[in-house]
């Protein structure tokens, strides 16, 4: 049974006897809880530490808020102001970074100090912190709810972990690392991915309640408590964020853990008395359902709509613009001429292409017996270019080649560079800028696409539907095609008459003439294909 107080219904009672008694102290106008020393103490660390956590600490989340264009939003204005966590040490050597737990540590460090200090300057005087300690619980609260929505979203509309693309189901098993396995062993159950997303974004709509935050914080315990195990399983690489909210979920368990205890293990009579201040200024009170209620509006249904539109038209993981219809479809390489001299099929040559794949975006994967850069990134997340959405070859070994295209479908010419640059890689020590600074290729000039070409080459920004246009791909686009990262580029015209049978003829990445020859075929796979999958093309 439950019971709220209210200081309202508690009044000071005093006893005629012709002297008064001193009554109790109070707090609210409640008969004053006395705190034991090593309580506040701790308190006051757990004050300090959690108030850091769920503060951004870096300028670019600032940017970002103050950077939003309200009128035409994309998902992930919204996203990136609900993920944060602290960022405070910067290492180049990823041994020093304790498996991402550094910033953790510094935070409680401050904490530690921050929380002595206090202790040193109260010198016992206050008696407890129920009043702060309901706050404390409020910014939690909120923090994690906010959070894990914008977290839950990515799977209730399946764009965090895609459906395999034709490439990744033809790839061998051996060549996918356990992180590409771990992800792609989700991807191909997106309804399981949807469930997921129900029981997150429910985590966090509940924690926006206050008398539903226990129930919320035993699903968020759970879900991102299986998420932390899985991910150091399987070096999926979201373990510190999905642990940052087993943290907090924790935290306001504690808060119910003695009730609990009392009711399900003793089996007594339980009262929950929960302490709620009471806010008497109007001016407050209604500041106070402002922002819950567009708490609630922005982040439930304003991102739920914008997700929505991403998942149909512009999803985050997976190139948005259309490939050329003639030409999508698995093919083996039935010809295929360098400089003029056929190369015979041969499993063991590191030249000949053994096969390739055009994908309903605008992707050409092809296979060759050499090894190619490991690329561990996260396959994407923020970039607006396809070029730069990378989860296609993400975790993928073996000679794997995966080339982003712009199509002149007027004279049939196929403009293709590698999706794979070596800032990529988790280096060695080097920032992306510093192994940007390499020599660029003759590929990299700005010419390299002729003008009349651009002419008849759809405008990334207008290539997805009207509906997902917003003012971060407006911006984004033009921010990213200033990158000059070497990359490798083919120039291929293509012909076909019915999509079945294509010749490829121009130059490759190293500037030899090639000629190709496609013929399609009619892969069986294991894995029936899936109707709930992101993307309209």
């Amino acid at each position: 049974m439950s019971t709220e107080i209210h200081s309202e219904d508690i009044k000071t009672q005093q006893q005629a006897s012709g002297r008064d008694q001193a009554a109790a102290p109070v707090v609210n106008e409640q008969p004053v809880k006395i705190w034991k020393p090593y309580q506040k103490v701790l308190f006051r660390i757990a004050f300090v530490f959690f108030v850091l956590m769920s503060i951004p600490m870096t300028g670019e989340w600032y940017k970002n808020l103050v950077g939003i264009n309200w009128l035409h939003l994309h998902y992930r204005d919204l996203y990136d102001i609900a993920r944060f966590q602290p960022s405070l040490v910067r290492f180049q050597t990823p041994a020093y970074y304790l498996m991402g737990y550094a910033d953790w540590l510094a935070v409680l460090g401050i904490g530690i100090v921050g929380g002595l200090v206090w202790t040193a300057i109260d010198r016992g005087k206050t008696k407890n912190y129920q009043t702060l300690y309901y706050w404390l619980r409020v910014i939690v609260r909120y923090r994690a709810g906010i959070g894990i929505i914008g977290f839950g979203f990515t799977k209730l509309f399946p764009v965090q972990l895609p459906y395999p693309s034709l490439g990744l189901l033809n790839t061998n098993f051996g060549d996918l690392t356990a992180q590409k396995i771990y992800w792609l062993s989700i991807g191909i159950v997106p309804w399981y991915q949807v469930f997921a997303g129900v029981v997150e974004v429910l985590a966090g709509a509940l924690l926006f309640f206050r008398k539903t935050t226990l129930l919320g914080a035993i699903l968020l315990f759970g879900a991102l408590g299986d998420i932390t195990f899985v991910n150091f399983s399987y070096d999926g690489g979201v373990h510190v964020y999905a642990s940052y909210f087993v943290l907090f979920a924790a935290f306001l368990m504690i808060y119910d853990v003695p009730k609990l205890y009392n009711l399900l293990i003793l089996e007594r009579y339980t009262v929950s008395n929960n302490f709620y201040p009471v806010i008497s200024q109007k001016w407050l009170k209604y500041t106070r359902v402002t922002l819950k209620v567009a708490t609630i509006w922005i982040f439930l249904v304003v991102l739920f709509y914008i997700q929505y539109i991403n998942f149909k038209y512009d999803p985050y993981k997976q190139p948005a613009a259309k490939g050329v219809k003639e030409l999508r479809g698995n093919y083996n390489v039935t010809t295929f001429k360098i400089n003029n001299q056929e190369i015979p099929y041969s499993p063991l040559d590191s030249v000949r292409w053994s096969e390739a794949t055009f994908e309903n975006w605008s992707t050409l994967t092809f296979k060759v017996n050499k090894p190619v850069p490991l690329d561990l990134s996260n396959g994407g997340g923020s970039p607006m270019r396809d070029i730069n959405r990378t989860f296609e070859l993400t975790g993928v070994a073996g000679g794997q080649r995966v080339f982003y295209y712009q199509a002149d479908t007027v004279n049939h010419v196929l403009y293709l560079q590698d999706k794979y640059v070596a800032a990529n890689r988790r280096n060695k020590g080097k920032s992306a800028k510093q192994e940007a600074k390499g020599k660029k290729s003759k590929g990299d000039k700005k010419d390299w696409i002729p003008k009349e070409a651009l002419a008849h080459i759809q405008d990334e920004y207008a290539s997805i539907d009207p509906v997902a246009r917003s003012t971060r791909r407006e911006r984004g686009i033009p921010e990213e095609l200033k990158d000059k990262r070497k990359r490798n580029h083919m120039i291929l015209n293509y012909s076909t008459t019915d999509g079945n049978h294509i010749v490829l003829t121009g130059v490759n990445e190293r500037k030899d003439s090639i000629y190709v020859v496609l013929d399609k075929v009619n892969r069986q796979y294991a894995l029936k294909d899936s109707k709930l999958q992101a993307g309209k093309y």
